[in-house]
C-alpha cells in the first residue's frame, strides 16, 4: 500500500500452523555422537542428514534403521546402510561404540587398510564386500562367524586372495540361510520323536540294557567310563548301601577283577543343577596324593557317578565315636590329622587353581587297611555348588563344622577348610562330635574352652586313650587346633603350617602305623603296667599344665553355648 493508493488493504496470503506431536523420543545421545564422528570421518554430505537421527520416524536419516519397540526409551540405532557411498580411507572404530548395532553395510566403496576388531556382541550382519580391505580377519569375528552369529561378507577384498572361506565367495547366503530355516526344524522335531521312542524302549522293564542307549561324549583322559549296566552289575543292581550324604548315595562294588571300590550316585537335584561335572571329572583325574582318594572312573549317563576304592576300615567318624571294641592310640591320632593335613595342603598348595574343599569333617577322612588317612569328596562341591567363582550364595560345608566368616562374607577361600580341619582335630582329641547336647546344646570349641577354664586339660581327653599320651604333645595340638578355630580367618594357619606344627609332634622315626587297638576291657599285664609308668608322669608334669590352662583361661568371662568367640 503507497500514499497514492485508493483501495483498502488486501490479504493475498496466509500461514497456518497446526501442532503435531511426536510420538518418540530423540536418538541415544550415545549414538548421535558415533555417527557424528563417521559424518566427519568420511566427509559424508547427504541432504536429510540434518537434525535428529531417529525422529520424527518420517524424517530419519537415510541409510539408518532406528529401535522405536521401546516406547519409553530413545531410539537405537540398529542398522547402519552406507552402501555405495563414496566411502575412502580406512574402517572408523566408532561403529565398535554403537552397542544396539546389528546390520553393518559398507559394501562397494573404496575403503582400505585392515579390518578392526570390532567386538560388538549384538551385531548380527557385517558386509565389507568389494572394497580394498586386507590384513589379518580379527579373531573375534572370525569366531563369532564359526559360531553362526555373524553373517560375515568379504567378496571382492584382496583379502580374499588369501583365504578360501564362504565369507569371500559371492554367492548369496540368502539360499543357505532359507535351507537352515527349513532344515533345523526339520531336524529338531525328528529328534524329540526318537527321544520318545527311546524313552519308552528304556522304561519298558528294568531287564532293559541301558548300555546301548549310552551317549558318546567320552573325555580324553585315563580313568575308564562306565556305563550304567556295568554300574548294575558292580553294585549288585545298586543293592548294597554303604553311606548317605549331601550328593547322593554310596554303594559298595566289585569289579570283574575282585577289586573292591564304592560308587557314589550323584541325587538328581544335582543333575539338574550340574554343567561342570565332565570338568570337574577331568579335574579330579589329574590329581594324585597319597592322601587322596583315588577316582577310578565315572559314569555319565541314565545318572551321574564317580567311582573310588574302596576303605575297608571305613572313616574317622566311625572310628572315634562308634567303635566300642577298638580304640585309636594318642600316636595313630597324630598320624592320621597328618595324613589328612598333607592331602588338604595339596588341594590349597599344589593345585592350580586352588582347590577348596569346603567340606572337611571326620566322615569324609577314610581309612585304609594300615589306617592311613585319605580326604574324600573334595571337588564336589565345586562341581555342583558355584563351580566358577569364589563367591557362593549357597552354604557350604556340615553344620558344626562351618566357618563363621565365610556365613559373614560368603568369600570362600582356603581358611575355609583350615577352620573345618581345627574342629576335626578337636574330635581327635576328645572323641565328641562337632556338636553336643550336653544336656545344653555347645559347640565344640565353645565346649574345650569352658572344660580348659574351669579345670585340668584332662576333662576334654577322649577317656578311650586311658590317660596313654605325651601331655606336651597334647598341649600343642589343642593349641593348634583353637588356632585354626580363630574367628577370622587371618588369624588362621596356613594348611602349609598345620602339616609343619604336626610334624614336629610325631617321632622322628615313624613307628609302623598300628590296626586299632583294643579298649579299656584288655587285661594284659604288660599293658596295666604301662598304664601306671604313664600315670606317674603324668602326676609329674601336673605344673606343667597350669601354664597351659592359663593360656586359654586368663581374663576368659564364662561362655554361653554355641556363642561365637
Amino acid at each position: 500500500m503507497t500514499h497514492g493508493s485508493i483501495l483498502p488493504p488486501l490479504i493475498n496470503t496466509f500461514e497456518v500452523y497446526s501442532l503435531i506431536r511426536m510420538e518418540n523420543f530423540t536418538a541415544d545421545s550415545q549414538d548421535v555422537s558415533y555417527m557424528k564422528e563417521v559424518k566427519k570421518h568420511y566427509n559424508l554430505t547427504r541432504i536429510n542428514w540434518n537434525g535428529d537421527l531417529c525422529s520424527p520416524r518420517e524424517y530419519s536419516w537415510e541409510g539408518l534403521t532406528c529401535d522405536y519397540s521401546k516406547s519409553n526409551q530413545n531410539p537405537r540405532i540398529v542398522g547402519v546402510n552406507l552402501s555405495t557411498s563414496g566411502l575412502k580411507g580406512g574402517l572408523t572404530i566408532a561403529f565398535m561404540n554403537m552397542v544396539s548395532l546389528e546390520n553393518l553395510d559398507l559394501s562397494h566403496n573404496n575403503l582400505t587398510g585392515g579390518i578392526p576388531d570390532y567386538q560388538i556382541k549384538s551385531i548380527k550382519v557385517l558386509d565389507l564386500s568389494y572394497n580394498q580391505l586386507d590384513g589379518p580377519i580379527p579373531h573375534s569375528i572370525l569366531q563369532r562367524y564359526q559360531a553362526g552369529l555373524l553373517d560375515l561378507r568379504l567378496e571382492g577384498n584382496p583379502v580374499c586372495s588369501k583365504v578360501k572361506d564362504t565369507y569371500c565367495s559371492n554367492k548369496k547366503s540368502t539360499k543357505s540361510t532359507m535351507v537352515i530355516a527349513v532344515i533345523v526344524p526339520v531336524v529338531l522335531v525328528s529328534l524329540l520323536v526318537v527321544m520318545c521312542i527311546l524313552w519308552k524302549l528304556c522304561w519298558k522293564g528294568d531287564t532293559e540294557d541301558y548300555a546301548m542307549y549310552e551317549e558318546e561324549t567320552p573325555l580324553h583322559i585315563d580313568i575308564r567310563r562306565f556305563t550304567y549296566a556295568e554300574l548294575k552289575h558292580i553294585t549288585n543292581d545298586f543293592n548294597s548301601i554303604v553311606g548317605k550324604g549331601g550328593f547322593g548315595t554310596v554303594y559298595h562294588g566289585t569289579m570283574e577283577n575282585a577289586d573292591e571300590v564304592v560308587v557314589k550316585v550323584l541325587m538328581e537335584t544335582s543333575i539338574a543343577e550340574s554343567t561342570d561335572f565332565l570338568p570337574e571329572v577331568q579335574t579330579l583325574s589329574k590329581v594324585h596324593h597319597k592322601n587322596l582318594v583315588t577316582l577310578q572312573g565315572y559314569c555319565q549317563n541314565k545318572c551321574l557317578a564317580l567311582i573310588y576304592d574302596f576303605m575297608p576300615r571305613g572313616n574317622l567318624q566311625q572310628l572315634l565315636r562308634e567303635g566300642e571294641d577298638y580304640s585309636l592310640n594318642w600316636e595313630q591320632r597324630l598320624h592320621i590329622a597328618l595324613d589328612s593335613a598333607q592331602g588338604l595342603e595339596y588341594l590349597h598348595e599344589s593345585c592350580t587353581p586352588s582347590i577348596v574343599h569346603r567340606d572337611v569333617k571326620t566322615a569324609n577322612i577314610l581309612l585304609d587297611k594300615n589306617l592311613v588317612g585319605i580326604i574324600a569328596d573334595f571337588g564336589l562341591s565345586r562341581a555342583f555348588n558355584d563351580a566358577h567363582t569364589h563367591i557362593s550364595t549357597v552354604a557350604a560345608g556340615t553344620l558344626g563344622y562351618l566357618d563363621p566368616e565365610y556365613h559373614a562374607t560368603f568369600q570362600l577361600t582356603t581358611k575355609t577348610d583350615v577352620y573345618s580341619f581345627g574342629i576335626v582335630l578337636l574330635e581327635i582329641i576328645t572323641g565328641k562330635p562337632p556338636v553336643l547336647m550336653d544336656p545344653q546344646t555347645y559347640h565344640l570349641p565353645n565346649w574345650v574352652r569352658q572344660k580348659i577354664a574351669k579345670g585340668s586339660i584332662q576333662d576334654i581327653v577322649d577317656k578311650k586313650l586311658l590317660d596313654q599320651y605325651d601331655t606336651s604333645s597334647l598341649q600343642s595340638v589343642v593349641d593348634l587346633a583353637m588356632n585354626c578355630v580363630e574367628s577370622a580367618a587371618m588369624d588362621r594357619p596356613t594348611m602349609t603350617e598345620v602339616v609343619s606344627r604336626l610334624k614336629v609332634l610325631l617321632p622322628t622315626v615313624p613307628s609302623e602305623k598300628q590296626y586299632a587297638s583294643a579298649s579299656s576291657r584288655c587285661t594284659n599285664s604288660m599293658d596295666a603296667e604301662m598304664r601306671r609308668q604313664f600315670q606317674l608322669l603324668i602326676s609329674e608334669e601336673r605344673n606343667e599344665e597350669s601354664s597351659f590352662r592359663s593360656g586359654y583361661t586368663g581374663g576368659m568371662p564364662e561362655l554361653n553355648p554355641l556363642s561365637g568367640r
